[in-house]
């Protein structure tokens, strides 16, 4: 697992990510402006874009907007807004784009990893520039993968696990320590339906990886990013 931060220069924030072999390049621009249906609210808004580049599979990727990268954005945008105070962030909206690089599962959930590292870089330089008084970003933020592979439950599954899952799951949660609590949890039965213990020994599981993925997030955003002309 890895963070590293401004990894292209031209965006407010910026973090590519790595869970084993999937690297994703999450990106967060400020618009001063909201959409036009929230004009005069006195709130902002977050939203995400994602997709898989042509290259980032065995198999060729098309250019385009699929059905599965459109419910994997929205996923992203929901779990973002979960931790922003939009009354703090004012009348602009910021755009996370996650653009996986290469995919080996979890690019859902790296993407909500570093779309969070992103977009609080962004918002601290908004607020090194003035245009915001305090941070919107009330709570940290994590996702991570978990499924039961040959009865064993995983966490972080590659695709070769994946792809194999009796039971998968996606779990994003916000807090810290005893305040850790989930935004989203999706869970499929692949084979056999799943049991109530089952079930609770993989939530189990994704709180103990959520929790240290968020301490190498707090690590990188310890230090505030270097301001911007």
């Amino acid at each position: 697992m890895e963070f590293i931060r401004d990894f292209t220069t031209m965006s407010a924030g910026s973090t590519l990510v790595s869970f084993g072999n999937t690297r994703v390049l999450c990106t967060a621009s400020v618009d001063e402006n909201v959409p036009r249906w929230m004009a005069g609210s006195g709130k902002g808004w977050v939203t995400a874009e994602y997709s898989m580049l042509p290259g980032s599979s065995p198999e060729r990727v098309r250019r385009k907007t699929s059905g599965r990268s459109q419910e994997i954005q929205r996923l992203i945008g929901r779990s973002l807004r979960s931790v922003t105070d939009m009354e703090l962030l004012g009348e602009r909206q910021v755009t996370v784009d996650c653009d996986v690089l290469q995919a080996d599962g979890g690019t859902r959930t790296a993407s909500i990893c570093g779309g969070y590292v992103a977009l609080h870089d962004a918002l601290t330089r908004s607020m090194q520039a003035g245009t915001i008084d305090k941070h919107p970003l009330v709570q940290p933020l994590a996702a991570i993968s978990v499924g039961v592979v040959g009865g064993t439950p995983l966490l972080d599954l590659p695709y070769v696990e994946d792809s194999t899952a009796e039971t998968d799951m996606n779990v994003v949660m916000a807090g810290a320590g005893d305040a850790l609590n989930f935004v989203e949890v999706q869970g499929t039965a692949e084979g056999a339906p799943f049991s109530r213990d089952e079930l609770n020994s993989l939530l189990d599981l994704a709180s103990k990886g959520i929790a240290e993925i968020m301490e190498a997030q707090a690590a990188i955003l310890a230090t505030p990013p270097e301001a911007r002309a």
